[in-house]
């Protein structure tokens, strides 16, 4: 079992969406419709406040298992609501997850994706126990690309027929991070 964490670098907060935040994560959904939509098949326009309640529901109903960890991208200084990243498909015998990232529009641009993905793998590799982070990519998604290799993710090449978006079948970009990207003489 594992306990609601908080994570920070100062700039930014992850941390479990909290009930009662519905409405600002639906807003922040809506907001960034038109860059979410071709690579989240959660993202459309039928996403509703009852759509972020169930969303926010059901990860902290599967975070005290290990299963799924979904956190809230929050600006430290502020508490504004940045954007979600998430750890999920948590393998527990060969120990690898998946880390999904995505920032609202208004806040794009800005580094918080990379911030984000460090502070959410760090987690897993020195928290959970996991030997490897794997960031598969829809080809195409540039921008979630830049943020992999920004963070000195290992590109290990692509992946034919791996992702499903609204039924449409991607190849994808694969990249991993591992425990030595965080030793000290990594940094």
């Amino acid at each position: 079992m594992s306990p609601f964490v908080e994570l920070t670098d100062g700039v930014i907060t992850l941390r479990p969406f909290e009930p009662g935040e519905a409405k600002v994560l639906h807003h922040a959904v809506r907001e960034s419709l038109k860059e979410l939509k071709p690579w989240m098949s959660w993202a459309d326009e039928g996403y509703t406040d009852a759509t972020a309640e169930n969303f926010i529901t059901l990860i902290r109903n599967h975070w005290p298992g290990g299963a799924y960890y979904g956190f809230a991208i929050i600006e430290a200084g502020t508490g504004d609501l940045l954007g979600g990243c998430s750890l999920s498909h948590i393998h527990p015998v060969y120990r690898f997850c998946n880390l999904g990232y995505w920032v609202r529009t208004t806040q794009r641009g800005r580094g918080i994706a990379g911030r984000a993905a460090r502070l959410a793998a760090r987690f897993a590799l020195e928290n959970l126990g996991l030997m490897r982070v794997e960031i598969v990519i829809t080809v195409g998604n540039t921008a979630s690309r830049r943020v992999a290799e920004k963070i000195g993710a290992h590109y290990e090449g692509i992946l034919l027929n791996r992702m499903v978006v609204r039924e449409r079948v991607y190849d994808a970009w694969m990249y991993s991070l591992l425990p030595s990207d965080f030793t000290e003489s990594s940094r």
